[in-house]
């Protein structure tokens, strides 16, 4: 009878030895820094990726030199997913279960994007997708833990049509990666351009693999469907091949071209004076621009790397003043308080405020339309206008043809 009153008091004792522990742990991890899981593809684009990361990093000094979020500093563990989807959930496996992050953030390629936003949703956990593009992600495959920043490819096709549709030409062809973000954006480009000109028809189309596109043989059956005009969506490595065999061939700048991203510095650097002429793009004219935000943010950034801006550094450091924001709104960094925070949350990019709309999770944050010019041996945007994202996001009736009801909730 005695060892068991005893046995029983042991039993009580560790029970509270363990409860108080484990309340410890938790007190402790409210009161230590707020991690940040970034997943992103560092060594496979780091034109891209290098830039974000210096963005992100320049808004963590930010916030922690003004004494960091809820009393506590802000801290971002970073992993590379080598641009493989399976690495990305390796990644948030391990950050989430082990690292104990408290948001996760990043992704660059649709594909990933959209691997992380379904681990989100399966764990229940929040994910700022700060880069890809495909409208999949908070539409038909859009969830509510799900997120996005940039301008969708819908949204960016809406901006480049609305000066499409003003050039004469009717037969279109498109060179677009063969995965979803070059699917999405050609869907979306065709869609919009032919509910303004029903005239437009489109004759041929390439699909390279992404990073693996043979110039040559691309715009040898692009020109066979004689185009009057090309939609391009190709980038990176892709998109230097395809712009020095179009200019030794004699295609560009003869046959207009539209194209997606290819005003961007990142891109341009690149291109140097095989830039080529009139081409109409979204982009970013970083030496341009003399708002209030954006001289700020440049400023600062050079001050920190003694290097200017490109897209990747405003899109890495939006995306951590989006989810500073949200920490802020919602007062925790509880996954269910943040979702609730961040529909509808303001915040404050270098391209001026933006907001994640509640019905689909795309933010408003716009992007840079106009055509490429050759300045001083470089290229360069001219004749530009910065499109406010809020002006080409679809009507809530699009959305709820596109998106779960679920997602909704």
């Amino acid at each position: 009878m005695k060892n068991r009153v005893l046995g029983s008091f042991v039993l009580v004792a560790l029970g509270a030895s363990i409860g108080g522990a484990v309340w410890a742990q938790s007190a402790s991890a409210k009161t230590g820094a707020i991690k940040i899981g970034e997943i992103n593809s560092y060594s496979a684009i780091p034109q891209f990726t290098q830039p974000y990361r210096q963005g992100w990093q320049l808004a963590v000094d930010e916030v922690n030199a003004a004494g960091g979020l809820l009393g506590r500093k802000v801290e971002v563990i970073a992993r590379d997913d080598a641009g493989k989807p399976d690495e990305a959930l390796r990644h948030a496996l391990e950050l989430t279960s082990n690292e104990h992050v408290d948001v996760l953030a990043g992704g660059f390629l649709s594909n990933i994007g959209l691997a992380l936003s379904d681990y989100a949703v399966k764990n229940k956990r929040l994910f700022v997708a700060s880069e890809p593009l495909t409208d999949s992600i908070v539409w038909e495959k859009g969830n509510r833990y799900t997120f996005r920043l940039r301008p969708s490819t819908y949204m960016q096709a809406a901006m480049l049509v609305e000066e499409a549709a003003k050039l004469p030409a009717k037969r279109w062809a498109t060179i677009a990666p063969n995965y979803e973000y070059g699917q999405s954006a050609v869907a979306s480009f065709k869609e919009l351009l032919k509910a303004k000109r029903p005239d437009v028809e489109f004759v041929g189309e390439q699909w390279p693999a992404n990073g693996k596109l043979e110039a040559g043989a691309t715009l040898s059956a692009i020109m066979a469907s004689k185009p009057d005009a090309i939609f391009n969506v190709t980038f990176a490595a892709d998109l230097a091949r395809l712009v020095r065999e179009g200019n030794q061939r004699g295609v560009f700048p003869k046959t207009p071209v539209v194209s997606m991203l290819s005003g961007e510095p990142e891109y341009l650097e690149v291109l140097k004076d095989e830039t080529p002429k009139n081409w109409i793009v979204t982009g970013y004219p970083w030496d341009q621009i003399d708002t209030r935000e954006h001289a700020s943010f440049a400023a600062n950034y050079y001050k920190k790397y003694k290097e200017n801006p490109k897209v990747g550094s405003v899109v890495g450091y939006s995306t951590m003043q989006a989810i500073f924001a949200a920490i802020k709104k919602a007062g925790s960094t509880d996954n269910e308080k943040l979702v609730t925070a961040m529909r509808g949350l303001k915040f404050s990019t270098p391209f001026g405020p933006a907001e994640f709309r509640a019905i689909d999770q795309q933010s408003t944050m716009g992007a840079f339309v106009g055509k490429l010019e050759l300045r001083g041996g470089k290229g360069s945007m001219v004749q530009w206008r910065y499109a406010d994202g809020k002006a080409y996001l679809p009507s809530d009736a699009y959305v709820k043809t596109r998106r779960p009801a679920e997602a909704m909730k």
